[in-house]
């Protein structure tokens, strides 16, 4: 079950005035995330890992994952995105640096935007994402400058395994592959672990579930590092990104990973809400607003209508909560809005309201007949325009002879980016 507030087996010593800072933060209290916002500063390009599932487009709008941004930003362009932001979200709460790279691997940047923001909003609860190979050398600066939340990701404690997860690593000054490499990362993640968790810091793991590779030991993760004094772990799927070296892995169903979540469950609190965000995302974990921040007017679609270009015309239909950008998951779409277009012209013919694919955790593994009714509702459709799906809805879908298709942007951008994706499919 989620909890409303903080919980965890390993809480039982946090200060008070920390867990109600705890309280507010979306990613680590679940009932925060619908009521507090959160804004991701990529000022971290480097990384010194090479993770298999990772490919790090920094300059992509089309994709919604950890590892992409549609800028990066200096600490003083950090600095004014965040005046501009917090000038428009009343209730923005955090400030974290997830990347795109690794915030420890671009330590002088992440301090000073630390710094920066800091000056500016002394309340404001910061919080960072590493991979951990360099936690041991930096956590004592991290704990300098009050950090109380850090998230590492920490994908298995066998090296052999390790070896299959990451390409290599880099520390200092060299180049490690293999097993080798893998157990360097291993033993400078669980070692900064214990120093952040020794030191009053909240620590969630992070962990990329992975079929036939990383699955049959994340019991083993959770435990460790519930021993080691993390706060909780987040258990996510694979996302096979385009052009990296997992991009053809099945992505791990909802099923298979809450499944996980339970059984860990019972060792340590789990997070179920994740949205697996860009490393410049800002707002609600499931309103994400990035693209407003990021150019001053969104796109329109063209005048016109579809009808009488010379060109075959497709239905799309497309999650907006907005109207004017693609801003949401397929599980949380309440209604679609359905286009018609060739590739240039659109025009809306409707707005087509469909119960809600996933209510919860549980009720997602239970609602079959749900879940094919919404899939009939879109049956005339060519493709869904969302900014995520799961696997197993995406071939729910697939088998209607709907094509799903994941775009971070605007509705005409994502129109436009559809008709490209059908027409290469038809094309094969």
């Amino acid at each position: 079950m989620e909890c409303s507030s903080p919980c965890s087996v390993n809480n039982k010593h946090i200060p008070p005035g920390l867990l109600e800072a705890t309280a507010k933060h979306p990613c680590y209290s679940f009932g925060a995330h619908h009521k507090y916002a959160r804004m991701h500063l990529p000022v971290a390009p480097k990384c010194n890992i090479n993770c298999n599932y990772c490919n790090r487009k920094f300059d992509c709008l089309h994709e919604s994952r950890p590892g992409v941004t549609s800028e990066i930003l200096t600490p003083q362009s950090a600095e004014q995105k965040f005046r501009r932001v917090k000038a428009q979200i009343e209730n923005l709460s955090v400030v974290g640096i997830a990347g795109p790279g690794d915030a420890l691997a671009n330590w002088e940047t992440t301090k000073e935007s630390i710094e920066r923001v800091k000056a500016i909003d002394p309340e404001i609860i910061f919080c960072l994402s590493t991979n951990g190979l360099l936690l041991p050398e930096y956590y004592h600066e991290i704990i300098s400058l009050g950090i109380k939340h850090v998230t590492v990701t920490v994908n298995c404690l066998n090296p052999e395994i390790g070896a299959r997860i990451y390409g290599h690593i880099l520390y200092k000054g060299k180049r490690y592959e293999g097993e080798t490499g893998a157990a360097i990362l291993i033993k400078n993640q669980l070692e900064g672990i214990r120093l952040l968790a020794e030191n009053g810091v909240l620590v969630k793991v992070n962990i990329v579930m992975i079929k036939d590779i990383n699955d049959f030991h994340i019991p083993d993760i959770v435990k460790k590092v519930k021993e080691l004094g993390a706060f909780m772990t987040n258990i996510m799927p694979l996302i096979p990104a385009p052009g990296s070296a997992f991009e053809n892995y099945q992505q791990t169903s909802m099923k298979e990973l809450n499944k996980m979540r339970n059984q860990c469950q019972l060792h340590l609190h789990q997070m179920h809400h994740c949205r697996q965000c860009r490393a410049d995302a800002i707002g609600l974990l499931g309103d994400d607003r990035a693209i407003e921040f990021a150019a001053e007017t969104a796109g329109r679609i063209p005048a016109g209508t579809a009808s009488g270009q010379g060109k075959k015309i497709y239905r799309i239909a497309v999650a907006s909560k907005r109207g004017d950008l693609i801003d949401q998951h397929f599980g949380h779409a309440s209604e679609f809005l359905i286009y018609d277009g060739n590739g240039r012209y659109f025009e809306m013919v409707e707005t087509r309201r469909v119960d809600k694919y996933c209510s919860g955790a549980e009720l997602c593994e239970t609602e079959e007949d749900k879940k094919d009714a919404i899939a009939d509702a879109l049956k005339d459709c060519n493709a869904v325009l969302i900014l995520r799906i799961g696997y197993q809805a995406r071939q729910r879908l697939l088998k209607k002879g709907i094509v799903s298709i994941e775009h971070y942007g605007t509705v005409e951008e994502g129109l436009s980016f559809a008709v490209q994706k059908i027409e290469g499919k038809e094309a094969v």
